[in-house]
């Protein structure tokens, strides 16, 4: 049997619109071993989106029955009745290939998979330039309705609360030099 060294994860976590995505789909196209870890979520699909390649979308009974199973390594509410939250099954397939997982994920999802993994973990808080650029990304993308988008940056006031309890945090205030960053400190947590 071939023993194989378990990846470490890497935690993004943003207010919505603060570019986690963004980052973490420019580190996935580095050299530096990453496999995303797909969210499982019961929400609807929004158009365009699909099952395992954006996230595991399940319904609201089997994600509470996966919470009862204790499924998962962290979940939450994040609004009502749209529940997010991370597989095992999921980290541990990442892991198991010796992969280093790479999240995408809220701020409270963030700390909790911190406090699980403790230091094979590292969380990046990732900054936006404020609330009024945030606003306009949230206006941008075209993804939500007014009344959700201001949901979203009451949520964002609350957890820009938050990014002190964080490893690192970037300031996404120029793409291409939050990129640099992110890619610098990864690859010192891997090698590390």
């Amino acid at each position: 049997m071939v023993y194989r060294k378990k990846g470490k994860l890497v935690i993004f976590s943003a207010p919505s619109g603060s570019g986690k995505t963004t980052l973490v789909q420019r580190l996935l196209k580095k050299d530096l071993n990453l496999e995303f870890s797909i969210s499982a979520c019961s929400r609807p699909k929004r158009k365009g989106e699909e099952h395992g390649r954006d996230y595991y979308f399940l319904s609201q009974e089997e994600f509470l029955r996966k919470i009862k199973e204790g499924e998962f390594v962290e979940w939450e509410e994040v609004y009502k009745d749209h529940f997010y939250g991370t597989l095992r099954s999921e980290v541990e397939r990442i892991r198991n290939q010796g992969k280093n997982v790479i999240f995408d994920i809220d701020v409270q999802g963030g700390l909790n998979l911190k406090k699980n993994f403790g230091g094979e973990a590292l969380a990046i808080f990732v900054m936006p330039p404020s609330l009024e650029e945030l606003e306009k990304r949230l206006k941008r993308r075209s993804t939500d309705d007014p009344e959700k988008i201001n949901l979203r940056i009451l949520k964002a006031e609350s957890e820009l609360k938050y990014a002190e309890l964080f490893d690192r945090i970037i300031y996404n205030t120029d793409l291409e030099k939050a990129v640099s960053e992110a890619e610098n400190m990864v690859a010192e947590f891997i090698q590390s």
